[in-house]
This record gives C-alpha cells, sequence and structure tokens, in this order.
C-alpha cells in the first residue's frame, strides 16, 4: 500500500487564487483513478524557502500499486495547471494496521 502526497498551492504566481474548476478537476481526476482522496484544506499549510513562501494544499490518496509513469504525467499536468515549475509529489510504503 501507498499513501501519494500532492502538494499544491492555493495561489497562482500572479497571486491569484487557485480557481475553483481546477480544483474540481483535480479532485475529479484523483477520484476517477483512485476511488477517493482525503484533502488537509481547513487551513493551508505553509512552504518556506529561503526567499519565498506559500500556502498549500496538501492532498492525499492511497493506492495498492504505484504507477511511477501516470504519477509522472500528472505531475506536469498539474505544473502546467497551477504555473509552477515544480509541484512536489511523493509517495510512502504504508502498512493498513
Amino acid at each position: 500500500m501507498h499513501l501519494i502526497e500532492i502538494f499544491l498551492p492555493t495561489k497562482l504566481p500572479s497571486g491569484r487564487p487557485v480557481s475553483d474548476a481546477l480544483w474540481t478537476e483535480v479532485r475529479d481526476e484523483l477520484v476517477a483513478a483512485f476511488g477517493g482522496l482525503n484533502a488537509r484544506d481547513d487551513k493551508p499549510a505553509k512552504g518556506i524557502w529561503q526567499d519565498e513562501h506559500d500556502e498549500i494544499l496538501i492532498i492525499e490518496v492511497m493506492c495498492e500499486e504505484l504507477d511511477v509513469a501516470w504519477w509522472q504525467g500528472f505531475r506536469q499536468r498539474m505544473e502546467r495547471a497551477f504555473e509552477q515549475d515544480e509541484i512536489l509529489i511523493r509517495a510512502v510504503a504504508v502498512e493498513r494496521l
């Protein structure tokens, strides 16, 4: 079993908030592919780097098999849609208890 964590900005580089339509597209694609998701959206997380900071939404998906090629394509689509140089998606092996 794998836990996939997707870190998405809540604002575009222009400072505009991400549209509801884009959030709906992301949600619908992940629910269709994996049957569901968890979104930590009650309070945006904060990403802090040397000279910048972001408010981010963390989306989690659980899957039995890790299809690296699918996730790489998804990451590239998210980078374009969110106008980002890089979107972090990480996978962690988990044991269901």
